[in-house]
């Protein structure tokens, strides 16, 4: 099965909105990416990455409440490798299965177990029981067999359920894909109400020509618009030259690349307070004290930052209270920790010998 993970490191999709993170797989055969409804909803477009994919927006062109499916357009590829859909045959219990899920910035995550019941039955929809672990953004990413084929999306898990985790089947996908490519693959929806996939130009008016029930397409949702301290932290970090939209990671929440070093920047509305922490590089596996001794010196020196460590990664940290923040100020505060971010990891790696951090 490690050939099989391995392959699936170039398929699998991170994705990101304003108000969510989780995980999507592109089919090279149809070329979509292929996620959650719940992950994409009320967004025209989302943030994707993958190995072989940069950074960038992807436009949602379906939605499917009914089956908790969405459909992104999939940037130009050549390069990724086939995974197929298994439809000639039900999984059956007792056979292996693993669960590949992949948070956005965080580490490519698989999970193995069995298939427990191939036909549970939720809202007259079938979904395949299994108990291959699915942690939190795991959700959209492929259930995949012993073979290596997909035999379902994975949408939701019981509460307190001891890792009990249900993946759309393969069949209901490949079903629904079918029926979005005879639509010639416009902008669609299942409707809500009678179930049937329906396209913009067969809307009459805002409602579906078959039962008359009120749709809003993807392209039809307003664009996200952030406001008050959210609102100013996002001038901050446009005015300093970042790109907002593909900065964000769920609610209130930032990733920014300032050369080698990554900031997360988030905003806890309850305390009041927002947090820039920048992940510099690890500790080496020997001479540690002489870092300790660098840090402790360094904070003694720099004002409005701290540097800490947490396990093994050395961070740089700053905090602003809401009530004190504006756009000139922030946006002072915030370049001060990004160059300085890129400051100490240098030093840190070169002199102290540091160890760079890499992401997967």
């Amino acid at each position: 099965m490690e050939n099989i993970i391995d392959q699936y490191r170039d398929i699998v999709i991170q994705i990101a909105t304003p108000y969510s993170t989780g995980t999507g797989f592109y089919l090279k055969k149809e070329d979509l990416i292929i996620t959650n409804e719940h992950i994409v909803r009320d967004n025209r477009s989302v943030i994707i990455v993958g190995s072989k994919i940069e950074k960038q927006l992807a436009d949602v062109i379906y939605i499917d409440q009914k089956y908790d499916l969405a459909f992104l357009k999939a940037p130009k590829q050549t390069d990724i490798p086939e995974a197929t859909l298994r439809t000639e045959s039900e999984p059956t219990a007792g056979e292996p299965v693993i669960a590949i899920g992949h948070p956005f910035e965080l580490k490519y995550s698989t999970t193995k177990g069995i298939v427990s019941n191939n036909n549970y039955m939720r809202a007259d929809t079938p979904y395949i029981q299994h108990d291959a672990a699915l942690n939190p953004g795991n959700s959209g990413g492929p259930l995949i067999d012993g073979q290596g084929a997909i035999i379902g999306i994975n949408t939701f898990i019981l509460k307190d359920g001891n890792d009990i985790g249900f993946s759309l089947p393969a069949q209901l996908i490949a079903d629904t894909i079918e029926a979005f490519k005879a639509k010639n693959k416009a902008i669609g929806m299942r409707c809500y109400s009678c179930a049937n996939i329906v396209v913009s130009n067969e809307l009459d008016k805002s409602y579906c020509p078959h039962c008359g029930a009120h749709l809003q397409f993807p392209d039809q949702v307003e664009e996200y618009e952030p406001f008050g301290v959210t609102k100013t932290i996002e001038e901050m970090l446009a005015q300093n030259g970042y790109h907002v939209a593909t900065s964000r990671r769920g609610p209130n929440a930032w990733v920014i690349q300032k050369g080698s070093a990554k900031i997360n920047i988030s905003y806890y509305e309850k305390m009041g307070l927002i947090t820039g922490d920048a992940y510099l590089c690890s500790l080496p596996k020997k001479k540690i004290k002489p870092i300790y001794e660098y840090l402790l010196r360094q904070n003694y020196h720099i004002e409005g930052l701290t540097l800490s460590i947490q396990g093994q990664d050395i961070i740089l940290s700053l905090l602003i209270y809401d009530r004190y923040l504006n756009v000139d100020t922030g946006m002072q505060l915030l370049e001060h920790l990004f160059q300085m971010a890129d400051h100490y990891d240098n030093i840190l790696v070169e002199e102290y010998g540091a160890q760079w951090k890499h992401t997967d």
